[in-house]
């Protein structure tokens, strides 16, 4: 069966550094154009200062010490719409918005494990999903140690929020928070192989299977371009 244009067009806009509330706001934008019409699935890709993330079913339990606390060794706490728990970004981390339109949020997420098993694969991890074991095992996991997030949000059918994993990150501030829930070790591509890994090559290639993955090719879109196509704001993109 012939796949239709709008599933061809898979942009993929690659923003570096930027802040976790900036990029909060933006994906809001592009989430208002995708469901206009304006623009196509469109993967964003970044990275994050220092910060813990709660999500709708995070607990208190999770983040054990005061914000003070937290605060003091250079990380904020947000709250955010997505679904899961809490979960920590960072340098060396590799996150992704994948701004898409779909009927199933659910199938949404199995795709990206699909996306980030693949890629990991091409570095030399092998890793696993763990589906049967319930929503707190969602994700990516080498063994028993969890190497990549997952936490989504779907209104009107286009979905925010997305992936984040871990490349080549200081791994201390995870044991600082009790992660998605579970008291799981965190581990990364480097801590796995011994070897920092090329985050631009790795970000490519997470590309690469993303558009794959939706029957398309990554269309690079610069931050100058997709900011043309949706509604202006003085929200910095690189």
């Amino acid at each position: 069966m012939a796949m239709s244009d709008e599933a061809r067009e898979c942009s993929v806009v690659e923003l570096g550094r930027l802040d976790y509330r900036e990029a909060n706001q933006l994906q809001e934008r592009v989430r208002d154009a995708r469901e206009a019409g304006e623009i196509g699935d469109t993967l964003l890709l970044l990275e994050h200062d220092p910060v813990y993330t709660r999500g709708r079913r995070s607990s208190p339990q999770e983040l054990p010490q005061e914000a003070a606390w937290y605060a003091d060794r250079g990380i904020e706490i947000v709250d955010v719409d997505r679904g899961g728990r809490v979960t920590y970004h960072a340098p060396g981390q590799l996150v992704g918005y994948p701004i898409v339109k779909t009927a199933d949020v659910v199938a949404h997420v199995r795709s990206l494990e699909l996306v980030i098993i693949a890629a990991l694969a091409s570095v030399g991890v092998e890793s696993r999903a763990r589906v049967d074991e319930g929503a707190d095992f969602t994700g990516v996991w080498v063994e028993e140690r969890k190497i990549a997030s997952i936490g989504v949000h779907m209104r009107r059918s286009i979905t925010t929020h997305g992936f984040a994993i871990n490349l080549n990150m200081d791994l201390e501030p995870w044991q600082w928070i009790v992660p998605c829930g579970l008291q799981a070790p965190i581990t990364s591509v480097a801590a796995e192989t011994g070897t920092e890994v090329d985050a631009d090559a790795f970000a490519a290639e997470v590309s690469r299977v993303w558009a794959a993955e939706r029957g398309g090719s990554a269309a690079e879109l610069s931050g100058e371009r997709l900011a043309a196509l949706i509604a202006p704001t003085d929200t910095p993109l690189a």
